[in-house]
């Protein structure tokens, strides 16, 4: 038997990816639409320096989001563990897209201007987003911006239709964010203009210090 059947860490990225990879299509269609243009503002206005930017989209997805980091004139890269994500994001957007696991990540020291973690860090188990975390502040150029948006909640995890996530409130996700070096800009709850029970979305903006 494969030894990785006995990591549960393992487990968690296989079949989260599964099911993302059995399903790439129809999460392509049922999210090309949706419109981001406030979190990717949010990640730009922050980013000093004179731009074109250096941008990692972490999870990219399908590539959705690289195609208008492209448009604005930046220079994005893509990542996602997904393979068919992958191939689609690399087809649709034309730029460079890495796949690897977000649990061993390989990333090029002080290299990005921003990253853009748009729902994506969530799906890292909590004993882990140290970690990762500060592997993504490892691979920011000095003072870079990271945004995020995860869905929240009341700091519990596990199993969800089929992916893990871990759902923060908005002090629990600071504390990890700080502890990694982080400070933060700015945060709001995402849609926009509803009450704040019918806003699922915690987006955070923050700079490596």
């Amino acid at each position: 038997m494969n030894s990785e059947t006995h990591n549960p860490l393992a487990l968690i990225s296989q079949q989260t990816l599964a099911h993302y990879q059995a399903n790439a299509e129809s999460f392509k269609a049922g999210t090309a639409s949706h419109d981001v243009s406030q979190n990717i503002a949010a990640l730009l206005r922050h980013i000093s320096g004179k731009a074109p930017f250096d941008i990692l989209d972490f999870g990219c997805g399908p590539g959705r989001d690289l195609k208008q980091f492209l448009a604005l004139g930046h220079r994005p890269v893509g990542l996602d563990g997904t393979a068919r994500f992958v191939e689609m994001a690399r087809a649709d957007s034309g730029v460079e897209v890495w796949q690897q696991d977000f649990l061993a990540l390989n990333l090029p020291a002080a290299h990005f201007d921003g990253i853009f973690a748009n729902a994506v860090l969530f799906h890292i188990p909590s004993q882990e987003l140290p970690r990762v975390l500060s592997q993504l502040h490892a691979t920011l150029k000095p003072g870079g911006v990271l945004f995020s948006s995860n869905p929240r909640g009341d700091n519990v995890e596990g199993w969800n239709q089929g992916r893990y996530g871990a759902y923060y409130n908005l002090e629990t996700w600071q504390s990890y964010l700080i502890a990694a070096g982080f400070t933060e800009l700015e945060h709001y709850y995402r849609p926009t203009g509803l009450p704040r029970e019918q806003q699922p979305w915690l987006a955070s903006v923050w700079r490596a210090i």
